[in-house]
Order: structure tokens, then C-alpha cells, then sequence
């Protein structure tokens, strides 16, 4: 779309989305049919997962994990990119076996390293999930994996 920006040295995969006004410094790894909302911006040597969803306005510092929506000035993750998984034709359990993994990773108060290896020491359920473990792996600038508050200060007593 108009206005969308690709620096040096980036990989983009195939069936990938860029929204008006999506920009990527140098050296970024867009995998397979990630989709890029609407004037965001991804840092210099981050990766964008496979089948990832960044939502408009979101300013990406780390990696956005496989299969994630994430959003937001700094992003947050909000969790698996189900929608696009349905509309791609990913059967509910191969998207449950997902969903399964990253309710480890962002909500069992483990740090990183620590989900990652409950979740291999249980065996990875899918390819999929082994897809995220390998991509945390070989992450050199971390992974998004703060999540929305959905609480606002506005509405504290």
C-alpha cells in the first residue's frame, strides 16, 4: 500500500500484508504471512514472526512472536493472532495447541527461559508451538511478551 517502507538488508516473506505508512529499518525479518498495520514502525534487526499480526501505530523494539496480535506505543502482545489463523484454514486444534503454549508464556509468571522449558520439558503439543520455542531461541534482541493492562489509571478508585 502507499507510502510503505522496506530499509536495507530486510527479508520479507511471502504473503505478507504492509498497510499504508508500514515501515521496517534495516536488517528486519518478516516471516510468512505476517501482516503490518498501518503506519508502524519495526526497529532495526527485529523480526516479525510467521503468521504475526502488528496492529496500526504500534512501534515494535523486540521480536513479535509467531502467530501473535500485538499492538500498541511500545507494543504489547494480546495474544494469538486467531482470527488470521481461522481465515488461513488452521484447524481449532492446531490454534488451541497454540493458545495453550502461549498461556504459559505470558500467563504462568515464568520468565522466558523458564516457559520455554516447561514447555519443552512437556514436549512441544505441535510444530507450531516448536516454531515459537525455536524462534524465542534464536532471538537476539528478546521477545514482546509484556502484555496489555486492561486497566487504566482513569479507572482506578
Amino acid at each position: 500500500m502507499v507510502y510503505a517502507h522496506v530499509a536495507h538488508d530486510c527479508l520479507v516473506g511471502h504473503h505478507t500484508i504492509f498497510a499504508n505508512g508500514a515501515t521496517l529499518a534495516g536488517h528486519v525479518e518478516v516471516g510468512d504471512w505476517a501482516t503490518i498495520g498501518a503506519f508502524s514502525g519495526i526497529h532495526q534487526f527485529c523480526r516479525v514472526g510467521v503468521h504475526s499480526f502488528v496492529g496500526g501505530y504500534t512501534v515494535v523494539t523486540k521480536d513479535v512472536l509467531p502467530y501473535s496480535k500485538t499492538v500498541g506505543n511500545r507494543a504489547c502482545i494480546y495474544g494469538v493472532n486467531t482470527l488470521g489463523l481461522t481465515r488461513r484454514g488452521f484447524p481449532p486444534e492446531r490454534v488451541a495447541a497454540i493458545r495453550r503454549a502461549y498461556r504459559v508464556l505470558l500467563q504462568s509468571r515464568l520468565n522466558t527461559s523458564e516457559a520455554v522449558a516447561r514447555l519443552e520439558a512437556s514436549g512441544p503439543e505441535s510444530e507450531d508451538v516448536r516454531v515459537v520455542l525455536d524462534f524465542i531461541r534464536g532471538s537476539r534482541r528478546g521477545v514482546i511478551l509484556k502484555r496489555h493492562s486492561r486497566h487504566h489509571a482513569s479507572e482506578e478508585p
